[in-house]
């Protein structure tokens, strides 16, 4: 997993509530678990006016103009900003996937769902919760349509950006040291490779039995 310590970026403000894991990544783009090949369907529906599938060249297709992510001046962007509820809807760890592969490493919201924001820490994005007033703030720095950028610095748990905007967010402190480590579950567990060989080892010697081959 990809560390995470400070990222700095345009922000691509996208000023919906409750969009679900179906918005965030079609259903039908779930075939596959190898964790790549997700970004470009990231809001797949939204982002382009024709109908997609897997294994389609993408590049094909009419994308939607007034969409926020198809806009020049958000190309790039590594912040994701949006409104309560994100990620809701049905469990699926390609929601992140998409995410981070289209480039955006932090989202600021108001609020998550529960798997969602769970599964966004176990795959290195950083889902960070704002105060409502806070998000507000934030839509209106961007209301003009031209870009901001956002500062997202983990150790010190602050958001900074123009205009003198500085705010701060919680992280429980495990999650806060996997992300500063890139360590998934995992890599957690390789942390431990010396004691689990020992352990190995030492069950070996002490029931030889279990490791007998059956003939």
């Amino acid at each position: 997993m990809q560390q995470l310590i400070s990222v700095s970026g345009v922000v691509v403000p996208l000023d919906r509530s409750n969009v679900d894991t179906d918005q965030i990544i079609p259903k039908q783009y779930l075939k596959s678990i190898k964790r790549t090949g997700f970004g470009v369907n990231l809001f797949d529906d939204w982002r382009y006016l024709d109908p997609g599938e897997p294994g389609m060249d993408h590049s094909t297709r009419r994308v939607n103009p007034e969409f926020v992510l198809n806009q020049p001046q958000y190309q790039g962007a590594s912040i994701l900003l949006a409104r309560e509820n994100f990620g809701c809807g049905s469990s699926r760890e390609h929601a992140p996937w998409a995410i981070l592969e289209y480039g955006i490493r932090v989202v600021i919201a108001p609020s998550y769902a529960d798997i969602f924001y769970n599964n966004s820490f176990k795959n290195g994005l950083l889902p960070l919760a704002l105060s409502a007033s806070e998000i507000d703030r934030l839509f209106e720095l961007t209301a003009s349509g031209d870009a901001i950028e956002l500062t997202v610095d983990l150790p010190t748990q602050t958001v900074s950006g123009p205009e003198g905007f500085v705010a701060s967010f919680e992280i429980d402190p495990f999650r806060k040291t996997c992300l500063l480590e890139g360590l998934d579950e995992i890599g957690l567990s390789l942390k431990e490779a010396d004691a689990i060989r020992a352990y190995e080892s030492r069950r070996q010697q002490e029931t030889p039995w279990l490791f007998q081959q059956v003939k």
